[in-house]
């Protein structure tokens, strides 16, 4: 398949964009999955106190 330089252009143009919003999503998943992993830390922190007391 050949493409035109402006197609090729268009077609990288559009490869950085959604490079862009995955890197967001990415960004946002991995901040997501702190707070939970926290939060089960904290769950099971609780939990062996509880066990002890």
């Amino acid at each position: 398949m050949e493409l035109t330089p402006d197609e090729l252009v268009s077609e990288f143009r559009d490869a950085v964009t959604e490079l862009y919003f995955a890197r967001k999503r990415i960004a946002l998943l991995e901040s997501e999955n702190a707070a939970l992993r926290a939060r089960l830390a904290e769950a099971a922190t609780g939990e062996r106190a509880d066990t002890t007391a």
